[in-house]
Formats: C-alpha cells, sequence, structure tokens
C-alpha cells in the first residue's frame, strides 16, 4: 500500500494512502517507525474496512525539513486537521509508540472525535525518554554530524532492540532506511532532541475522561515501555479493554504479527457492530 498522496500542512509534505471499503480506520505510527510498520495489517483489513495511512512529518516518506519542529504537539494538530481533510468524524484510529500520544492529544486537546481507540505499546504515561534520548537531546548537533558508518551502527543497534523475536534482513533494512542519508541521519537525531515529556504531561490527567471504547494492547517482553504501563493505562481509562500478547516486544507487529491481527480484528469488529 504506497503512500501516494500528499497534503501540504504548515509548509510540510505529509504522505497518506487510503484503501479498501467499509468504517474508517486509521493508523498512527510512533518512533523511530514508519507507516511501514502498519501497512500488512492495514491491506488485511481493507477487505471490511477504509484503511488510512500516513507518515508523520520527520518520518518515513514525509518531508524532513530540518527548519520544522515535528514534536508531539505539533503531529497531534496535525492528526486533527488530517481526519478533517479526510472528512472523518467517527473512526477507529490505531496507534503505536509516539502515535498513541498523537492520537490522545489530537481527541483530548484538538476535538478529534473516534469511534474507537486501540492503543499499542504506546507513549502515554511518564515517565519515559531513555537516557539515550537525553543524551541526543543535549548533543542533537553532534550526533547529527556523526560519520555515516558509525550513525549507521548506532541506528542498527538501536532499532534491533526494540524487537524480542529479532529482525531478518529485510525488515531491519525497512526500518532503517529513512534514517540514512544526509536528510534521514539529523531527522533521526532531530526527531529525538524534540521528545519532550511535556506534551503527554498535558493530558495525562484527562485519561479518566475518555469516553470512548478504548483498547490497551501490550507486548510481555516489551523493553522500550514495560508491560506494567499497560496495566496502569487500563486502570485510568474507563472501561478499556487490555489484552497482553506473548513474546512480543516493542516492535509488536513485527514479533507477534498473527496474535495482532487477530486480536485488532476481533477488537474493530466489535466496536463496527456496536456503532
Amino acid at each position: 500500500m504506497e503512500l501516494t498522496e500528499q497534503y501540504e500542512w504548515r509548509g510540510r509534505r505529509v504522505r497518506w494512502a487510503a484503501a479498501g471499503e467499509g468504517p474508517p480506520v486509521v493508523f498512527c505510527h510512533g518512533t523511530p517507525w514508519s507507516s511501514w510498520v502498519w501497512q500488512p495489517f492495514a491491506e488485511a483489513l481493507a477487505r471490511e474496512f477504509t484503511v488510512y495511512l500516513w507518515d508523520m512529518p520527520g518520518y518515513g516518506s514525509s518531508s524532513k525539513d530540518a527548519g520544522h519542529r515535528v514534536s508531539l504537539d505539533v503531529q497531534g494538530e496535525l492528526l486533527a486537521d488530517l481526519l478533517g481533510l479526510w472528512g472523518l468524524n467517527r473512526a477507529h484510529v490505531v496507534a503505536h509508540d509516539y502515535g498513541g500520544a498523537v492520537s490522545l492529544r489530537a481527541h483530548l486537546l484538538h476535538g478529534a472525535q473516534y469511534a474507537s481507540l486501540a492503543l499499542v505499546d504506546v507513549v502515554a504515561l511518564a515517565p519515559w525518554g531513555s537516557e539515550f534520548f537525553r543524551l541526543v537531546r543535549d548533543n542533537a548537533d553532534v550526533f547529527s554530524a556523526l560519520p555515516s558508518a558509525v550513525h549507521d551502527g548506532a541506528l542498527r543497534a538501536y532499532v534491533t532492540g526494540a524487537s524480542h523475536s529479532g529482525l531478518d534482513d529485510e525488515q531491519l533494512e525497512s526500518l532503517l532506511a529513512p534514517w540514512r542519508g544526509p536528510e534521514g541521519q539529523p531527522a533521526f537525531y532531530r526527531q529525538i532532541a524534540q521528545a519532550d515529556q511535556a506534551y503527554t504531561d498535558e493530558v495525562e490527567p484527562r485519561y479518566p475522561s475518555l469516553d470512548i471504547p478504548v483498547l490497551v494492547a501490550w507486548g510481555t517482553e516489551d523493553t522500550w515501555i514495560p508491560v506494567d504501563r499497560a496495566h496502569k493505562l487500563a486502570e485510568l481509562i474507563p472501561g478499556a479493554r487490555l489484552e497482553l500478547i506473548e513474546n512480543a516486544g516493542h516492535l509488536i507487529q513485527l514479533d507477534a504479527p498473527i496474535p495482532l491481527a487477530t486480536t485488532l480484528h476481533r477488537w474493530l469488529g466489535d466496536q463496527a457492530r456496536d456503532s
């Protein structure tokens, strides 16, 4: 499912695509990923739903202009405007990693209305941000200027650590490719440097006010955002359904594609029937 469409938003170029028929489902990726991690799930669900994929500015095939902020506040506003562009006022949203914070901000701060929200190994609760994040934030220019071979090694180690079961060569290459070269390397460190817990602190107190169906799905072996966060998040959100997926790390889409696809299909089917 190639991102063939483009949306111009505040000088940024946002690549997106839609396919299928039926109730709308919007997928939100996280960092340092792109819509690629959701592509097989979207293609499978397109038999029953109209699916939407998009790359956040600063990620994947969307623009990576150095002068454009790519922080969570910007992405939340963009998602709300994207839903307006697509004419969606009651979409089902499926979010991973940063996409969780983006979708929560769009809903709680910018008026985006959802039919349901599936939060999969998401950034949503403090504290978050590793020592590597803090190091990059304080030295982003230095990291951007690393020799390409050194950058590639650091990037490879960082991305590999998100998987519990391990990545094959094709998967790893697909994840690394957007972050290479004179545009990709500085963009990788720029988006980390702009990571700020303040953007989740702003909305975290509002989680108990959520009044939409919410699924919290999590890999039990997630070392980036441990599974105890899944339990806490589900407790904060009234009526949230908690689904734990065994033997899956943070890159749950690649570690446990069949269990995750089954969980999402069941969830979305239930919500479509109830709406």
